[in-house]
Formats: structure tokens, sequence, C-alpha cells
């Protein structure tokens, strides 16, 4: 499992309309067939602060992931959105099964 954890600062006055097109994008990522997770977490101590954490089921997927519709229809929407430019780190995850 590849996970992705992508960090976004956010302009104040654009929390909502960020947050609204964050879970629209993470509503339709989560039905591709390489996308495990995609958790949208929001800091409490300053709501401009955004982590997305994306689980992918095969080294391929983040690259399909950015190739999809609603992918672009995502970072054209937030781009102007953002505070700074968004970081993304990866890292390889184990699956602890329940």
């Amino acid at each position: 499992m590849r996970v992705v954890m992508v960090t976004v600062s956010v302009l104040p006055e654009s929390v909502d309309d960020f947050r609204a097109a964050t879970l629209a994008n993470a509503r339709a990522s989560v039905r591709e067939e390489g996308i495990a997770r995609f958790d949208v977490i929001q800091a409490e101590d300053d709501p401009t602060r955004f982590l997305l954490i994306e689980a992918y089921r095969t080294p391929d997927a983040p690259a399909a992931h950015k190739e999809t519709a609603h992918y672009a229809t995502w970072r054209d929407t937030v781009a102007p959105m953002m505070a700074a430019p968004r970081r993304a780190e990866a890292f390889v995850g184990q699956h602890v099964p329940d």
C-alpha cells in the first residue's frame, strides 16, 4: 500500500469552499479501483489547515488518480484558495486486518 499525505494551507475566506470541493473529490476518489481510502482532515486549532490522507492499493494508482476528471476539477477549483503550495509526502503502508 502506498499512502500519500498532502498538507494544505487555505486562505481563511476559502475554508468552506475548499472543504466542499475536497469532500466532493474524496467521494469520487474512493470509487476508484486503486484507492483504498481517502480522508479529509481539518486541524482543530487552525481551520485553514487540512491534511489529506490517500491510501492507494498499487504503486501505479496515484498516477491514475491524477488522470481522473474529478481530480482535475478539484486541482483547478482549489488552486486559488491555497495560502501556500500544497505539500505531499509518500509513505509505504502496512494494512492490519481486523
